[in-house]
């Protein structure tokens, strides 16, 4: 099934604009997290236990975002929207497209662009991040990613001998801790996943088949009421390590950023980071691939 992001995410966008006044809501800034690369609240790499806006019990929220990222060889444009009820409901919609420029022109893919569409779920299911701040408990969410990608030219090769699958639907749990007296902010998720490059390589292999669990972290550490500076960390399956292009050709590495949030108010958020993607597909010249990104979100 071919998703079409685009029309939906005007969808979604025009919903949140329709729904109630008090969806700006009680949250305090920065605890419904920014939009992640897939769409979901949380930090820019990985989805945590919040939901995304401000809306508090009873409420509505909705979330609108776009993300550019630049590496040494390749770029990612991102954008997507989320909608989300009662802290305890989130869904959220993102398409990614990855630009190789002429890094493979050698194999004859020069230009080629990855694409991918994601659909997403979470659940809240135990804790309350900030009503429970001077507990030990976290905020525990459940969470489900459905992508499909399209690799262009390169899909003969990637679907075909490479053996892997177009689309995949991953789960995840995520425990995220507010410690409001030290103004820290921790997270665990654990991801089941086969994709390759978050999906924009497919997922799996011919030579491997099965669903990992990786783990991922972020700490944020809030600066002031409006900015808070964290890192990330995630790991990767790297399920084409082997395969009929030789071990290591389309290796991956783990993530890891280091980021600034910035929200003035309640309505607009900025992200900057720095990132280390590891290895991305072979390069003119491999190496790792470090770079920055900038996302802004919308908040109703």
């Amino acid at each position: 099934m071919n998703l079409h992001p685009f029309p939906l995410l005007a969808g979604l966008c025009l919903a949140a604009l329709g729904l109630p006044a008090q969806a700006a809501g009680s949250k305090l800034l920065l605890t419904g997290g920014v939009s992640s690369i897939d769409g979901a609240a949380g930090g820019g790499l990985t989805p945590w236990a919040l939901t995304g806006s401000y809306a508090g019990p009873g409420e509505w929220g909705g979330s609108a975002f776009v993300t550019a990222a630049r590496t040494s060889d390749y770029g990612l444009r991102v954008a997507g929207a989320a909608v989300a009820w009662d802290e305890r409901l989130e869904f959220s919609i993102a398409r990614q497209r990855f630009d190789t420029r002429q890094n493979l022109a050698p194999l004859g893919l020069g230009g080629l662009q990855l694409e991918q569409d994601i659909l997403g779920a979470k659940w809240r299911v135990a804790g309350d991040a900030v009503l429970d701040a001077d507990r030990w408990m976290p905020q525990i969410a459940l969470g489900a990613l459905h992508r499909r990608s399209q690799a262009g030219a390169f899909a003969p090769t990637l679907f075909g001998p490479l053996g892997a699958r177009r689309s995949d639907t991953e789960l995840y749990a995520a425990a995220t801790k507010l410690w409001l007296q030290h103004s820290l902010l921790t997270n665990l998720t654990l991801r089941a996943t086969r994709a390759n490059q978050n999906g924009l390589l497919g997922f799996g292999g011919a030579q491997d088949r099965r669903w990992r669990l990786q783990p991922e972290l972020s700490v944020a550490l809030l600066l002031a009421p409006q900015l808070a500076l964290g890192v990330e960390a995630r790991a990767k399956p790297n399920a084409l390590n082997r395969s009929v292009l030789g071990t290591g050709a389309l290796a991956e590495d783990d993530w890891f950023d280091a980021f600034l949030a910035f929200a003035p108010n309640k309505h607009l958020s900025f992200t900057a980071a720095a990132v280390d993607l590891g290895r991305i597909a072979p390069a003119l010249q491999p190496r790792r691939q470090r770079g920055a990104y900038l996302s802004v979100q919308l908040s109703f």
